[in-house]
Parts: structure tokens; sequence; C-alpha cells
């Protein structure tokens, strides 16, 4: 194949865009923004995940306490109606019999209230606890919010300069040789690399040294002789740097 030399120079430039191309991709599947934002985003996630069993702790205390305070009422109620049946009551027995009821009654009571103000301070501490919880998810939601924005806009840059570089790769493909440019799409599909610089020498897309002999055939070749690299596969452009 021949192509004017012009033309086989301005492939580096093409190789230029492709690699800036795969830089950008990388950069966005990478983006330090995005790592920053999936982390607070899984931190929240289990935040919310601690908030939902706490609550859940929280509920089961406030049905305990529900029930406890149920239970002081009933005793409380059994007193009252014991004592005002002692007072009413003419018989000394009786009497005494309620005495004691009552007084078995006030006890109870006292360990219910015991168990009711434990309750209540376990009920106190979930609330807390909740409490903190919830107020680290607002946290977390608002940091989430800001990351979200950083990496929007890093986003932003990187597509920007997606397109930028795009919009010139396409305007360098359409001034080139169709052939020259289906040549370089198949190398840069099967090798890596469409178009290689001889530098002195050295091919970069390798950095290997051509030999004596591949030196030799290159020196030799016509420059519009399309040629391929033998250690990269890619198209080997010459220019002035080439030391030929």
């Amino acid at each position: 194949m021949k192509a004017d030399p012009g033309a086989q120079e301005r492939l580096l430039q093409l190789q230029a865009y492709d690699l800036r191309t795969v830089q950008l991709a990388k950069q966005e599947r990478e983006l330090p923004e995005r790592a920053a934002l999936d982390a607070l985003t899984a931190e929240r996630a289990t935040v919310r995940a601690d908030l939902a069993s706490t609550a859940g702790v929280l509920e089961d205390a406030r049905i305990e306490l529900r029930r406890t305070e149920s239970d002081v009422e009933l005793v409380e109620a059994r007193i009252a109606k014991d004592t005002e049946r002692m007072m009413a009551s003419t018989s000394a027995k009786d009497a005494t019999g309620f005495e004691h009821e009552i007084e078995s009654l006030r006890r109870r009571r006292g360990d219910l209230e015991e168990i009711e103000l434990a309750v209540m301070e376990r009920v106190e501490e979930h609330e807390a606890a909740v409490a903190a919880l919830q107020a680290r998810i607002d946290a977390l939601t608002q940091e989430i919010e800001g990351a979200q924005a950083l990496t929007d806009e890093a986003l932003a840059r990187i597509r920007g300069e997606q397109a930028a570089v795009a919009g010139a790769r396409g305007e360098l493909v359409a001034g080139l040789p169709a052939d020259l440019v289906e040549l370089y799409e198949r190398q840069r599909a099967r090798y890596g690399a469409g178009a290689s610089l001889l530098r002195r020498g050295v091919s970069e897309a390798s950095g290997v040294a051509l030999t004596g002999d591949e030196l030799a055939k290159v020196k030799a070749a016509a420059p519009d002789d399309v040629l391929i690299c033998p250690s990269s596969e890619a198209i080997l452009v010459r220019t002035a740097e080439s030391g030929l």
C-alpha cells in the first residue's frame, strides 16, 4: 500500500486521539468522585439497616413498657377496690384478709414499677440511638448530595473532552485516505496500536529498536510506502525524527 507521507504522519495524531479516548474512558470508570459517592451511599445503606434494627428493638421495648404500665394500672385498680371493700367491711376477719391482700398487691406494684423504670430507661436509650442514627443518615444524605454534584461535574468535564476528541478525530479521519484508515483501524483492533512513530531507530509503540536489517529495509522503502512495524504490527510512521 502507498499513501502520502503527510497522511501517514497524521496517523500519529489519530493514534493520540485514540489513546486519549482510552485514557478518558479509564478516568470515567475509576472516577475518584464516584468512588467517594459509592462509599457514602454504601455507608448510608448500612446505617439505614442499623436504624431499622434499632427501631425494631425500640418498638419491642415500647410494647413491653405499655404492657408493664397496664399491669401497674390493674394492680392499682385491685388495690383501690380492695381498700374500698376493706373500708366497707364489718367483719374483722374479712378486713384482715383485705389488708393482707392489699399489702401483697403493693409489693407486686413495687416490683412492677421497678420493671417499668428499667424498661423506660431502655426505651430512652433506644430512642437516643434511633435519633443518632437518623441524624447520621441526614448528614450522609447531605454529603451524598455534595458528592453527587462533584461526580456530575467531573463526568461532564470528561464527557465534554470525549466529545471534543471524537469530533476532532472524525475531522481528521475525513481527510485521510480510506484504505489507510482501514489498515490503521485493523492493526489497532488486533494489536492495540494503529500507528507507531519511528524515533531514532526505535518504534514508540513497542519501545523496541529495529535491527540493522529492519532499518535497512525501512531506508530502502519509498517515502510513500506504508510500512508495518515488525515489533508492534502498527503502521510505522517515518518523520525527520526517525534518524534515517
